[in-house]
């Protein structure tokens, strides 16, 4: 099982440790399309930090996250289970995960990023500011640059079982699952039960709540079939739509009544 999650705006400090290894990450395939991103960002950073603020999207409130990028290859690293924080994450509570799950999702959790492309929760990361929505002078939108480079890697990274998307929609434009990929891709909504309206806050934390149900109970489905049985028995209530057609993902809706 593949588990595809955003990243979160707001991160913890990048600590102490030792800093950046670039060729300690996961997915090495990312790797010459991860560092121009990184060289063109703490460029930016350096230079200028009116335009760094401009093209980042940040309010004048955010101005020192400008420090952090132009660190990025000194500051200390931790891993990115960690620097990730907000709803979803609280909810993942990946710290406080039994040994089994944590191994579970080491070899499982994927985060997109604007910055790395994609990491595993275990790859060692200093933290930083770049979304998936920025448009960096030199490469252009992120979600356009980082489709070729991982185009090339995710087909491999998703192995021959199920991929559980839980992206938002930036970050899901810079891959879409395509052919007998997609066929066992399944992406989830949350929706208010009595009202059928997409949910806000509740959204990420329901789906922080299934990750680790799933990591918690040892349950890797092998397809979006498996995967509505599985939430199911763990106690969601789920509605599952088939794709149309080859090469399209499952849709799933998991029902909630808390609403934020």
């Amino acid at each position: 099982m593949l588990v595809l999650l955003p990243p979160s705006e707001g991160k913890a400090s990048s600590g102490r440790g030792a800093p950046l290894k670039p060729e300690s990450l996961s997915l090495p395939q990312l790797a010459e399309a991860r560092a121009a991103v990184l060289d063109e960002l703490v460029e930016l950073c350096v230079a200028d930090e009116d335009k760094a603020c401009e093209v980042l999207g940040l309010s004048e409130g955010l101005r020192g996250e400008i420090a952090k990028n132009t660190e990025l290859r000194t500051a200390g690293a931790r891993p990115a289970g960690e620097i990730y924080t907000g709803v979803l994450y609280d909810a993942l509570d990946l710290a406080s995960l039994e040994t089994a799950a944590k191994r579970r999702a080491g070899r499982s959790l994927l985060v997109f990023s604007g910055l790395w492309g994609a990491v595993r929760v275990t790859d060692r990361i200093p933290s930083y500011r770049c979304s998936m929505g920025v448009r960096l002078p030199g490469l252009g939108a992120l979600s356009g640059y980082w489709r070729a480079p991982m185009a090339a890697a995710l087909p491999e990274a998703a192995g021959d079982g199920l991929v559980l998307d839980l992206r938002s929609s930036a970050y899901a434009s810079a891959w879409k699952p395509k052919g007998e990929v997609a066929g066992r891709t399944a992406t989830v909504r949350v929706l208010h039960a009595p009202t059928r309206k997409v949910v806000s806050h509740f959204n990420k934390a329901t789906k922080g709540k299934i990750v680790r149900s799933l990591l918690s109970a040892g349950i890797a489905p092998k397809g979006p079939a498996e995967l509505v049985e599985a939430l199911r028995d763990l106690g969601y209530v789920v509605e599952a739509r088939a794709p149309a057609k080859a090469g399209q993902a499952w849709s799933l809706d998991v029902l909630v009544d808390e609403i934020h």
